[in-house]
């Protein structure tokens, strides 16, 4: 089931990287589309304008649920590292915090997506950043290497939740944070939307209950873990997207339960730290 979701997944993103597809996930707010909508996606997730100006428009593609970059209280000469970077929007705009003496490394598991954020930053002329191809679950960086983990909309598609924070963990310098936005769950799913691939792809099935989501953070080592906001998702995010509508009509759901299940995910914005005198993740 894992290498069945890391291939669809993968997949999937391959197609938004090469414009195929004007959408993927189930929620607007976590959705692939035109530029002009995901200019208007992204700034009501918390980019804002003057931001996505200052990037190539080929970078947004409104895939996000939160905008790290605006929690990470990145500084000059940070090393930042972006779990599930696409096609390179919180790797550009943390990189013109961390300024010449800083350091971005965008991490993607689909070929097309790093491809394309190579091309945006050098669009951009983005000397401080580089995009690795690896799976974040075993991520591509060396122990204690980086001051700063980032992350948007992305750990909840991976089938090894708890393996991602302790990679995070790892890579992280002692006195080090992650800042993440992802979709968690308030209250469980139907046992046959949790069975869902599509589902699953949409940000929803694939997403922890939030007590499991902080749980698998402190299980990892991370202290100080805090959530600094919690955002609602209206029906209208699933009912106007595409892909969700091909999935809900497989499932055979109806609309009341629909609406009824949009209340159970919620994006949060998680912070935490690796303690000073970190002995190594448990």
């Amino acid at each position: 089931m894992n290498t069945d979701i890391k291939k669809t997944v993968r997949q999937r993103y391959a197609t938004i990287a090469r414009k195929e597809s004007p959408c993927c996930p189930p929620v607007s707010s976590c959705c692939g589309s035109s530029p002009g909508k995901a200019g208007t996606i992204s700034q009501k997730v918390g980019y804002s304008a003057e931001e996505l100006q200052g990037i190539p428009e080929e970078a947004n593609l409104g895939l996000g649920c939160g905008n790290p970059v605006a929690l990470a209280s990145l500084k000059e000469g940070d090393t930042v590292l972006d779990l599930g970077s696409g096609a390179g929007i919180d790797c550009l705009l943390a990189a013109a915090r961390v300024g010449d003496r800083g350091r971005v490394i965008g991490v993607d598991m689909t070929p097309e997506m790093i491809d394309r954020a190579r091309e945006n930053a050098r669009k951009g002329n983005y000397h401080n950043v580089e995009f690795r191809l690896g799976e974040i679950e075993n991520l591509p960086a060396t122990d204690s290497s980086v001051d700063a983990i980032i992350s948007n909309c992305v750990i909840n598609l991976s089938p090894d939740k708890p393996r991602v924070f302790r990679e995070a963990y790892r890579v992280l310098r002692p006195g080090g944070r992650i800042m993440v936005s992802d979709i968690v769950l308030l209250q469980p799913l139907p046992e046959k939307v949790r069975d869902s691939i599509d589902a699953y792809i949409g940000c929803i099935s694939g997403a922890l209950l939030k007590d499991d989501y902080l749980e698998a953070v402190h299980r990892a080592g991370f202290t100080g873990v805090a959530t600094l906001g919690e955002t609602t998702f209206s029906p209208d995010y699933i009912m106007d997207d595409p892909t969700a509508q091909s999935a809900l009509k497989a499932l055979d759901i109806p609309v009341e339960q629909v609406n009824e299940m949009v209340s159970y995910a919620v994006s949060i914005k998680v912070q935490a730290f690796k303690p000073v005198q970190a002995v190594g993740s448990r």
